[in-house]
């Protein structure tokens, strides 16, 4: 079925919406060569049409113990080329196919070099998969228009989880994990570290997280825009200093607000398992995989949080640690699930942070 890729500002793409139906959200693009799944099971894509920069999607299928959520949270797929014939010694399904379960619309056929270098010089923003059967061009034209934007929306509350659980109870250091969209390989890298997890909503109020049960904090990764989330972060800000806290992409931001600095929307984000960065502690150049809008504002942090992680590319934060205060955070996604594991000692990092706190 034609249709056609309509942005907010006015922008139209021609391609095919293989599956028979169209959607919308905010138009992003990633440079990951592999992955697709992961990405769009991947609870901080909430809300996000993803652009595939490499122009064969499907072509390995679909595989169970790949998820990184629940279920598939992007909005959309937009590629160059779907396979409906994968080839993969341990596929279960293919990739349109899945898509179509979940009623995740896909547009193929489409010229991602094209739009990847439009949203690169005019910014992500929302779109829509507009088909031949929706109507006339112009109505989906002012239905895009009409979009919201992705500065100001809370998301966290719909990919999070909705009741208290427990991982690896055997653990040698009971965990609270606070839950704004939290992937699953960040959850096996934590039990890989050997701690006891128990894994809270996205709500939960600072009183339960601080429990005396509790030897650290973990703040997740998640969806949307860190300062619509004011309450989860008055509930950060009472949780600092009772317990040592580890934060990963929006739990790296809401850190960064709790410590009275400001995040602001990125011009086109940072997507993709090829990001350099520069760890200011040991000097080393690591590849990271990355996924946010959002950025912590360097300028607004007060004078005892010290900037550890800088984007070589834009040169914005990309982790920070209290002077103080047994707490640190990252940007980037130190788990990669896809990627590489260059940040991957982050995990071992925190559990020798929790040894040192509480055996001194």
């Amino acid at each position: 079925m034609r249709a056609h890729l309509i942005l907010k500002d006015g922008t139209i793409f021609r391609g095919r919406a293989p599956l028979g139906f169209g959607g919308g959200g905010e138009a992003v693009f990633t440079t990951a060569m592999a992955g697709y799944q992961e990405i769009l099971t991947d609870p901080s894509f909430a809300g996000q049409m993803v652009c595939m920069t490499f122009p064969e999607q499907g072509i390995y299928g679909i595989h169970a113990d790949l998820n990184e959520g629940t279920r598939p949270w992007a909005t959309g797929l937009l590629c160059r080329r779907l396979s409906f014939a994968p080839d993969h010694h341990r596929c279960e399904g293919d990739l349109p196919a899945w898509l179509k379960r979940h009623h995740i619309p896909v547009m193929s056929d489409l010229d991602t070099r094209a739009l990847t270098q439009h949203l690169r010089d005019q910014g992500s923003q929302p779109s829509l998969i507009w088909t031949e059967v929706d109507g006339s061009l112009d109505a989906g034209v002012a239905r895009a228009k009409a979009l919201p934007d992705m500065t100001g929306q809370a998301l966290c509350g719909a990919v999070s989880c909705k009741d208290r659980y427990e991982l690896n109870p055997g653990g040698t250091f009971r965990v609270a994990v606070l839950d704004g969209g939290i992937k699953l390989s960040i959850l096996d890298q934590l039990v890989g570290a050997g701690l006891h997890l128990e894994v809270f909503p996205w709500d939960a109020p600072a009183t339960e997280l601080t429990d005396k049960r509790f030897h650290g904090l973990f703040l997740s990764n998640g969806p949307g825009d860190p300062a619509a989330l004011p309450g989860m972060q008055k509930e950060v800000e009472a949780c600092i200093g009772q317990l040592p806290i580890f934060g990963i992409c929006l739990g790296h931001q809401l850190l960064g607000q709790a410590f009275g600095g400001q995040t602001f929307k990125l011009k086109f984000g940072h997507r993709g398992a090829n990001q350099p960065v520069h760890d200011l502690m040991t000097g080393r150049i690591e590849i990271t995989a990355q996924n946010h809008g959002f950025a912590v504002d360097e300028a607004s942090l007060p004078k005892d949080v010290e900037v550890t992680h800088r984007h070589l590319s834009d040169g914005t934060v990309e982790g920070l640690r209290h002077l103080r205060l047994p707490i640190f955070s990252l940007q980037h996604h130190p788990e990669a699930s896809p990627g590489p594991h260059d940040a991957h000692p982050a995990f071992n990092r925190f559990v020798a942070m929790l040894q040192e706190f509480h055996h001194a």
